[in-house]
């Protein structure tokens, strides 16, 4: 993937940074062109090598219509929950190391869900805080409204993701619930009619 000067990229973990200029730099005998980004989020100034971008995970900034599907995505309920901690934190890293804002939003989700029912660890609690700035950040960036804003309607899309869920873990343990006594009741009739069997098949036999 190649870039322009004024480019918006996203560098994973890093966030929203603009390409100010290329350049080629000669390293230990090795000239390669790298990209000059200024981090907006702090003013920094990373240098990328060009013939590295794939590996780095550096990305053009999402478009307005990515920006609904992405706020679709923060309000529909799916989340991801794992139990084991090694588990889920190998997996919300390794979604965070993408630089995917759709793999940062799944974090977002899954450690938001799991914070209204338990403390997080430290590293848990920093990556939850992590993925929720890098989102508002681009989103910010993209659809040019303050941070403020675009935290309120990240707020709000969780909240309905939240509700949703809660919905489906009810209607799913009243599915589980009606399948029990179902199951309880033909277990009950199989026993009736094998007592009524016998009682027939003794009343005969006398």
């Amino acid at each position: 993937m190649t870039f322009q000067i004024g480019d918006k990229v996203i560098y994973p973990n890093h966030g929203l940074g603009i390409v100010e200029r290329i350049e080629e730099k000669t390293i230990l005998g090795t000239t390669c062109g790298f990209f000059h980004l200024r981090i907006v989020s702090n003013e920094t100034v990373v240098l990328v090598p060009v013939g590295n971008v794939d590996g780095v995970g550096l990305r053009k900034a999402i478009d307005d219509d990515e920006v609904e599907r992405l706020f679709t995505l923060l309000s529909d309920g799916k989340i991801d929950n794992h139990q084991n901690w090694k588990g889920r934190f190998k997996d919300n890293s390794d979604k965070m190391r993408t630089g995917s804002i759709y793999d940062m939003a799944d974090v977002l989700k899954s450690l938001t869900f799991l914070a209204k029912s338990k403390s997080l660890s430290f590293r848990e609690k920093r990556m939850l805080d992590r993925a929720r700035a890098l989102i508002i950040s681009e989103v910010s960036e993209v659809v040019r409204r303050t941070a403020a804003d675009v935290e309120a309607r990240v707020d709000s899309a969780l909240e309905k993701c939240l509700t949703v869920k809660a919905r489906n873990i009810a209607r799913a343990a009243t599915r589980a619930k009606t399948a029990k006594s179902v199951k309880a009741v033909k277990t009950m009739a199989a026993a009736g009619a094998s007592a009524g069997s016998s009682r027939r098949a003794a009343a005969r036999a006398s």
